[in-house]
């Protein structure tokens, strides 16, 4: 019979930094099983895999970020009615039973708290939380929202809420605060002028922003097709 990761866990008694990730793999990929397609496993082990090529460039703890990188979407909070504790205190209850030392705990639901491109929104977040490895962290989850991930990251979302591709008569809004933001339900075109566009500028790392130039590029030549499709050019 197959086990749970949480009978793993018992299997156990002194784990070292390896046996931690494995375990904490096993847990993300049964926790997110079924998850909507943009915010998946994949999407994790896209942002693990960011996450550590950044790394290489930065001084950073790299165990710290490869459980923040593994845990930063355990449960999105859009995904749980706007909750924004659930996800901090699922990955907290996890690495407990991990006996991971509190300290370490603790830095790792900081960056889950303050990972998210809506937590930059708020005016008083970047004075809340700051590390190496949150902005590493942060770099390779905005990474993963734009090029042509990101696009299929977005429609796939919008799809999954219903919402229109594009409307002509609804304008982006890029001055939103975080609550507006977390309550918006425009085009998914639109989301593109409210978040993607605007991550290329929000890189903390050298790497990051290599990478972000080539993907936003990208996403500029899409939105120059979809606009000629639309309107019916050649």
């Amino acid at each position: 019979m197959k086990t749970s990761f949480y009978q793993e866990v018992f299997l156990f008694c002194i784990m070292d930094k390896k046996e931690i990730i494995s375990l904490t793999i096993s847990f993300v990929k049964e926790t997110l099983d079924g998850a909507e397609g943009g915010h998946d496993w994949f999407h994790i082990e896209r942002v693990y895999n960011n996450a550590k090529l950044i790394a290489k460039g930065e001084s950073v703890d790299l165990f710290i970020v490869e459980l923040g990188a593994l845990l930063h979407d355990i449960a999105d909070a859009k995904f749980h009615n706007g909750d924004e504790t659930i996800g901090p205190k699922k990955a907290a209850s996890f690495l407990k039973s991990l006996n991971i030392e509190e300290e370490l705990i603790n830095h790792i639901v900081n960056i889950i708290h303050h990972v998210s491109f809506k937590t930059s929104l708020d005016p008083n977040s970047a004075n809340k939380f700051q590390s190496n490895e949150l902005s590493v962290i942060q770099d390779a989850d905005r990474l993963d929202a734009i090029g042509a991930i990101g696009i299929a990251r977005a429609f796939n979302y919008g799809g999954f809420k219903n919402r229109s591709l594009y409307d002509p008569l609804i304008a982006p809004n890029i001055d939103q605060d975080k609550e507006t933001y977390k309550n918006s339900t425009a085009p998914t075109i639109n989301h593109f002028y409210e978040k993607l566009l605007l991550l290329k500028d929000k890189m903390n790392t050298i790497t990051g922003r290599k990478i972000a130039e080539k993907r936003h590029r990208f996403m500029e030549q899409y939105l120059e097709q979809f606009y000629d499709e639309w309107n019916g050019k050649a």
